[in-house]
Formats: structure tokens, sequence, C-alpha cells
């Protein structure tokens, strides 16, 4: 007879839970019984968190006294598109207060969408002697100048991703701030800065640190520079190239492409901008055992892309921009069998002479049969396109159709994409994110609440006809963890229609639809352990309540709210 939870040895249980790599996993075993729970509280090296606001500081390190990485998750999505004032809040800073006390040993802190200033930044290197890892996606409030702190005093660093941030670029000396003797660098990324860099600095770097695995230069890396960097670093599995924007010398050309083919560990590649066919042939040596192809800060047209393409039928993930066209992706579904992920990104929101259609779209999914992630940007979509698309590939996890013109119909049809959408959900019963777009009426709603049973995010914007859209949902979906609404016709009664599963989500976000102040004060009064924050525009009416954020906290209200942030 097995023995009972409770009567398993505590250190047998340390050591096991120790091991577990997943938080559902963790989350699952610490509800067994008390005893689980105890055993998973000090055996925990590693949090996320999802919500910076969801729990306070203090109550995560008196929870969890013994970890050693952490990441953290600031801002709504939708500050991404401006939507989230500047000064909204999630300062990492009172974060590093409360883990200097209590991690002094913490290693590894991750951040994103973070208000993160330079100060914190020299706060976090002073005051972790055992720090080795810091990545920034999306972060704001620094500068070069905290990257210096970082590459100064912390002596252990293993990685320093620098990602898609709002910095304030002072130029590349911070380079030259790390020291002599660090050589234990595994990843570099500064892809997305804008000064030049200091070259003497990065090469020496790159030269002492032996073990670096992952570097992506930005756009002021030349060719020779990147052929002297892979001459030196021939072990890489990731790259990021840079620019190709120098005028072509064959000499250049032969010499990277020397230097590429010493390089049989790389399985990830980036960059490209301002590639030509004429650069191509230098990346060819890597691309038999690349997987992953990121070309999304590359406008490369459907010949460059295919040129690339034809050397590999390895391919696993694909970002582009849809400089590639319906061509392009045409050569995607011929020469690509394995891809699982692609992302077609626009280069122009506004430009409808550019772009993809539905026929890239179908093109991809006929020879893809593997894929289970898309994103896809297009002006133009139809019913039929996506219906086959679902029919092609029925293993669909994450279906984000974006099509840029608010409210488009099938334009063949002249029907709302009810259809397109429905075929998604009843076909594709691994869904766990969906995005969608274009006319929809409450029908599309119906479907993904009577079909979605699995779905996890969704994303609406410029969609529905009433209340009963976001109802369907609300109430059919039942393993939903985050819903992003954005400019529809959903009011009070949609907002209330989820007052079951506000308990057991992480977040709402509502903005530009009908729910007013009232709707939101009933919200919180039905939901105690909810905070329901309105964020009020300058010129708002006071009745109305433009944009709203619910999330579930175990903290209560947050202490940092500014003046237009009003928390019922």
């Amino acid at each position: 007879m097995d023995p009972k939870p409770s009567s398993l040895p505590e250190d047998f249980l340390k050591q096991t839970f120790s091991l577990l790599t997943s938080d559902t996993d963790h989350n699952s075993v610490s509800l067994v019984c008390k005893h689980w729970y105890t055993a998973e509280r000090l055996s925990r090296r590693h949090v996320s968190i999802r919500n910076c606001y969801s729990v306070s500081p203090e109550i995560l390190t008196a929870r969890f006294p013994a970890i050693r990485s952490v990441t953290l998750k600031g801002k709504p999505r939708f500050s991404d598109f401006n939507l989230v004032p500047e000064d909204w809040g999630a300062d990492v800073q009172p974060w590093l207060n409360a883990f200097a006390t209590a991690y002094p040993c913490l290693e590894e802190v991750r951040l994103k969408r973070m208000v993160v200033s330079d100060e914190s930044l020299e706060f976090l290197a002073l005051n972790f002697d055992e720090f080795k890892c810091l990545s920034l996606l999306s972060c704001e409030g620094f500068s070069t100048l905290g990257l210096e702190a970082i590459a100064t005093y912390c002596k252990n660093l293993t990685e320093l991703d620098i990602q898609e941030n709002g910095i304030d670029d002072l130029g590349g000396d911070w380079l030259s701030y790390f020291p002599e003797n660090l050589t234990s660098l595994e990843v570099l990324n500064f892809s997305t800065l804008t000064s030049e860099v200091s070259f003497d600095a990065l090469e020496s770097l790159v030269s002492r640190c032996k073990s670096l695995r992952v570097l992506k230069v930005n756009r002021k890396v030349n060719l020779e520079q990147l052929k002297r960097l892979l001459v030196l670093a021939p072990q890489l599995t990731e790259l990021g190239t840079g620019s190709f924007m120098e005028e072509l010398v064959s000499s250049s050309v032969n010499g990277l492409e020397d230097a590429f083919s010493k390089c049989g560990n790389l399985v990830t590649l980036s960059g490209f901008g301002d590639a030509t066919l004429l650069h191509l042939p230098a990346v060819y040596p890597v691309c038999g055992n690349l997987t992953f192809l990121n070309l999304s800060y590359a406008n490369i047209g459907p010949d460059e892309l295919e040129q690339i393409l034809v050397q590999s039928k390895r391919f696993v993930r694909l970002w582009v921009v849809d400089t590639v066209g319906d061509k392009g992706l045409e050569a995607v579904g011929s020469h690509c069998p394995l891809l699982e992920e692609l992302r077609v990104f626009p280069v122009d929101l506004f430009d409808q002479q550019l772009g993809v259609t539905e026929s890239g779209l179908v093109a991809v999914s006929k020879g893809c049969p593997k894929l289970h992630y898309i994103l896809y940007f297009c002006q133009r979509m139809t019913n039929a396109a996506v219906i086959t698309v679902a029919q092609n590939c029925p293993n669909f996890t994450h279906f984000r159709l974006c099509i840029m013109n608010p409210r488009e119909p099938d334009y063949l049809t002249n029907e709302p994409m009810d259809e397109a959408f429905g075929a998604i959900v009843k076909t594709c019963t691994k869904l766990q994110r969906l995005s969608v777009s274009g006319l929809l009426t409450d029908l599309a709603f119906e479907y993904i609440g009577k079909y979605a049973k699995n779905l996890e995010m969704l994303s609406v914007a410029f969609a529905g006809s009433s209340d009963l859209g976001m109802e369907y949902v609300m109430r059919g979906c039942p393993k939903l963890k985050r819903v992003e609404i954005r400019d529809c016709p959903f009011g009070d009664s949609a907002l209330l229609s989820g007052l079951t599963q506000y308990e057991s989500m992480r977040s709402l976000w509502m903005s530009d639809c009908n729910v007013t102040m009232d709707g939101c004060k009933k919200l919180a009064e039905e939901m105690s352990r909810l905070n329901v924050e309105v964020i009020k525009d300058e010129g708002d009416d006071d009745r109305v309540a433009s944009k709203v954020y619910v999330y579930r906290t175990v903290a209560g209200p947050r202490k940092d709210a500014p003046p237009f942030v009003v928390t019922l």
C-alpha cells in the first residue's frame, strides 16, 4: 500500500519538488496537504509572477524563503499599444528592496513591462553578490548608465538580455565596463539598442567568454565586425546578425561565409537588416541546422526568403514581415514541412498595397501540417480560407489573426467573419490562445463559448454586436486566464457576466467599451478579492469607465496608484 502523502520524509519531498520545472506542477503539489505545502515552499527556487500587483513583495518573501530566480511582469499587455499611461505603475524598486533582505543569494531576475530606473539597476548590481542573470523585455525608465552598473559590479554575470525596451541609449561605451577577468557570460543580447558600440570592448568580451552561446548584436555592427566575432565564438547556438547595410565587397562576403561555415552549433538566427540576395550566400553554411529563423526586423522580399528556405528542411519556427508577400509564404509551404510556429508582422499598418492575404495563409497550412502557432497580420481575409486552414492544421494551440482594417468583413462575400473563427474553435480542440478581428457578430462569440473549452487567453478588438457576445465567452470557457477587449459594444452586463470566472482568472482588460462606473462598483462589491481599477483620461465623463483593469490579488488595493487610477 502506498504511503500517505503526509508520511513521506520531508527531505525526500524537498528533493523531489526541487526537480519540478513547471509552475503549475509546483502549485498542484502544494495543494495536496499541509505537509506537502510546507515542503514545496521551502524547496521552491524559482517563482513567476505574471502580475506584479497580484501579490506583494512581503507576501511573496514570507511564503518562499529560498528563491534564487524571479520572473516578474508589470503593466497590462495593452501598454504595448500606448493604452496605459507611462506613469501607471509597475516600479521594480519595492521588489528589489524586499529581495535584498529576503533573498541575498538571488541569481536571476527577468522583467517584462516593468519600470526600471538606473538606480534600480545599480541597486541590483550592488546588493546581490551571486547575481548572474538579467533579462529586460519591454521595460522602460533606464539608460545605458544602468547597464554600466550591471557590467561593473556583477562579477559572475552569465546573461544580459536587453530586448525592445524604452531605454535612453547614451552610447555603446557601457560594454567597456565589463572587468577584464569576466569570462562567465553565456548570453548577450543588445540587438535593439541604437548606438554604435565599443567594438574593441565587445570583441575582447566575446574572445574571453568561451561559454558564450547566445550573441545578438545591434545594427551598428557591420559585416567585417560580425565575421571577427564569429571567428572568436564558433560555439554559438543563437546569433543576431546586426545590419547588412554596407556596400558589398566579394571578399567580405566570402570571409563571412567562411566564418559561418565553422559555426556548426547554430540553431537560431535573427537579424538580416538590409540584406539582399547578394548577401545571403554568406549564411548558407549554417542554414541546414537552423530550427528558428527570425526575420522580423528584415524587410526582405519573397525571392530572398525562398533562397534561405531552400537551404534547409528543418525550420520549426519562422518570423517574417509581410514584405515577403503571398509568394514568400508559398515558399514556406513548399520548403518547411516541420514548421510549428509562424509569425507574420506588418511593415506598414496603413499601406494596403503591401502585405499578405488569405492565399498565403492557405499555402502555409497546406504545406505545414504540424503548424500549431500562428500570428498573422493581413489587410483582408475570407471565411473559406480560415475554414481551410483549420482543416489543414487541426492542432492549433495559438491562433492570432489580425485583420488590420477594423470590422472588415469577408471581402469576397461581404459576410461577417463568424464562420471563420467558428471553424477554428470547433476543429482546433487544443486551442489555448485566440485573437479575433474583422467584422464579427455575437455568433462568433457563441461559437467560442460553446467549443473553446481549453481557451486560456482571448484578445478582441472592434468586434461583437451586444453584451451577449461576451456573456457567451465568460460563461462557456472554463479555463480562461486572461481576456483583453478594446473598442467593442460590451457594457455592464457583459462585465458582470464573469462573476463566476474572475476568481480563477488572472486579469481582464476592457477599454473603449460601454462600461460604466456603476458597473465597476457593483463588480467590486461582489468580488472583494479582485482589484477593479478604472484608468481615467482627461475629459472623461465621471459616469464612464473608459479603461478597466480587473485582476485577482491577495495583496489588496495597491498603494502606488496614481491619481488617474481609481481603485474600487
